[in-house]
């Protein structure tokens, strides 16, 4: 991964591990047609972020995994919420 790959996945992991977003809101945000830059296609790949339907509508939360790489990076200042054991059907829990 490169260092701006790498800077901006990190900078989506975190923004959706803030709170849940939708997933209409993700993609408006994060989609880019250039096909060297697929941070949001990275970040579900890897594991680092979930969808899920809720009654709203479909949301992206950060798994454990997303929230492993935040700590390890040094990006766990913010109340970052996961889906426990990456289940979606368990509830979410708080990493500090």
């Amino acid at each position: 991964m490169t260092e701006t790959t790498d800077a901006l996945l990190l900078d989506l992991v975190e923004w959706i591990a803030r709170e849940p977003r939708s997933y209409s809101d993700v993609i408006e945000t994060w989609r880019t047609s250039c096909p060297r830059l697929t941070i949001w296609e990275d970040a579900v790949d890897r594991g680092y972020v979930a969808r899920r339907p809720t009654i709203e509508g479909l949301q992206v939360t950060v798994t454990e995994g997303g929230a492993r790489l935040l700590r390890e990076r040094g990006r766990s200042g913010a109340a970052h919420q996961v889906e426990a054991g990456g289940d979606t059907s368990k509830s979410i829990v708080t990493i500090p």
